[in-house]
């Protein structure tokens, strides 16, 4: 095992996850360190759990805020001590074991060679998959695209990514935004935005269930209205921003790239 990078770190959000999220953080810490899970007001022991595992091992740290926030505010707060110790890019991971834990050292290596870039997962799914958020995601991703000039995101809510840390930073802290369930999303949007451009990874990608530990707390209702209504709010700043978005496009075009 390589030595704790001083740069990049994984960061795991979690809220209520059970189990899986110590399996997820043992698994991620084997194959980088260091490790940093963001507790997001859970109710269901894993603060305790966690901080237990985190005495035994330096390279597992745990941050915990006092009620839940949301999973965008989670990783927010993860950001902020991240920038104070130093560290400039982070691997956001979910607690629930559906990312591929193997594919981290891939991410940050491609990450290393490209800094000014963000790493993004795009998700191979199986028959674990449920096939209305597969079909879902394709029109989620449609808008993406729109909204970026087709700068290239592959996969706009898959939240396997390596984000650098101090433009991220400085887009939350500017907005109300991107606190919750709209966080993946805007976040790939918003850096597209600011010429953090995209490099996609396929990696698979697993849904457990109930009785195999699989936990979700996505609200079919009421997390498509949030992205809707996050998505008509981009398309409209995006229709502000585009003759620059335009001429920036064009002249990439023109390189070639």
């Amino acid at each position: 095992m390589s030595a704790p990078s001083a740069t990049h770190l994984v960061l795991i959000p979690s809220y209520n996850t059970g189990g899986k999220v110590l399996q997820t953080v043992w698994e991620a810490r084997r194959a980088w360190q260091p490790v940093w899970v963001v507790v997001d007001g859970s109710t269901d022991g894993t603060l305790e759990a966690l901080q237990a595992l985190a005495r035994d091992d330096s390279n597992i740290r745990v941050l915990a805020l006092a009620h839940n926030q949301g999973k965008g505010a989670a990783i927010l707060h993860g950001l902020r001590e991240a920038h104070a110790q130093g560290y400039t890019h982070v691997l956001a991971m979910d607690a629930d074991g559906q990312h591929p834990e193997t594919h981290i050292r891939e991410f940050m290596e491609a990450s290393r060679a490209n800094p000014d870039a963000q790493i993004l997962g795009v998700p191979m799914f199986d028959a674990t998959a449920p096939r209305e958020r597969v079909h879902a995601r394709k029109i989620v991703n449609w808008w993406t695209n729109l909204e970026t000039l087709w700068e290239g995101i592959g996969d706009s809510l898959f939240g396997f990514r390596v984000y650098p840390v101090a433009p991220l930073l400085e887009i939350m802290e500017r907005q109300p935004w991107m606190r919750g369930y709209d966080f993946d999303s805007e976040a790939a949007i918003r850096l597209c935005w600011r010429g953090i451009y995209p490099i996609n990874i396929a990696v698979p990608v697993r849904y457990f269930r109930p009785e195999e530990g699989g936990v979700s707390h996505f609200h079919y209702l009421r997390d498509n209205v949030i992205l809707f209504c996050m998505h008509w709010r981009l398309l409209v700043e995006s229709l502000l921003r585009m003759p620059f978005l335009l001429g920036r496009r064009l002249a990439r075009l023109w390189a070639g790239r």
